[in-house]
């Protein structure tokens, strides 16, 4: 990429803004080009800044992050918005991925995961960090009887989202049934099953099943 990726970050914390801002310091491709610790001119202060991805909490002063998505929404600027936030509640979770965002990371999580999530969400993908990602494949698969244990078993082949996606599609879940309890859309769905196939030199949706009962990840 020839141009560096610009962030803006927005937290009510200064010192948990410093600390993602040393982070990305680290890497040539980001520039910080603002930061907010309100809500309420948001909005007006990305777009002044050609910004291509916001780090937003939920829990602002002024306007919230829930606000600040929906004028984003409204609006119509083209940023790529990861909400940053103490809570792993799945209903805020599906309601900002519904509104718009691109991204999840708890706040325990972000130093780990604030680079991948800023690359990731630029190359186009919605991305989660591995608890929110965890939890939201648990209550999906919670109680079917073809599954011994919701956590992913380790794979040289296979991205634990690969392993995801199979094991749904193994599972009957329709392309549309796995974007709406995955909280990614149809376009991501299909890549990932592109890989998979291509990955596996599969066939067909037969092929996915028989490989998933195979290597243990369903029951026959």
């Amino acid at each position: 990429m020839s141009e560096k990726i610009r962030i803006h970050l927005a937290d009510d914390h200064q010192i948990l803004m410093d600390g993602i801002k040393t982070i990305l310091h680290t890497n040539a491709a980001f520039e910080v080009v603002g930061s907010s610790i309100n809500g309420n001119n948001l909005y007006d202060e990305v777009v002044e800044n050609k910004t291509d991805v916001l780090i937003l909490d939920i829990n602002m002063p002024g306007k919230d992050g829930i606000e600040v998505i929906k004028e984003f929404a409204e609006k119509g600027f083209p940023c790529k918005i990861i909400v940053l936030s103490s809570h792993d509640d799945l209903r805020i979770v599906k309601e900002v991925m519904k509104l718009g965002s691109s991204g999840y990371l708890t706040k325990k999580c972000a130093g780990e995961n604030i680079i991948k999530s800023i690359l990731a969400v630029t190359n186009g993908e919605e991305y989660f960090c591995k608890d929110v990602r965890e939890k939201i494949f648990s209550k999906v698969t919670k109680g079917n009887p073809k599954l011994d244990n919701p956590k992913l078993p380790c794979n040289d082949i296979l991205t634990e989202r690969e392993l995801e996606i199979i094991i749904l599609i193994s599972l009957e879940f329709s392309g549309k049934e796995i974007s709406d309890q995955l909280f990614i859309s149809c376009n991501t769905v299909e890549t990932h099953r592109k890989n998979i196939m291509k990955k596996l030199d599969a066939k067909n949706s037969i092929s996915l099943v028989k490989y998933a009962i195979k290597n243990k990840l369903i029951k026959p």
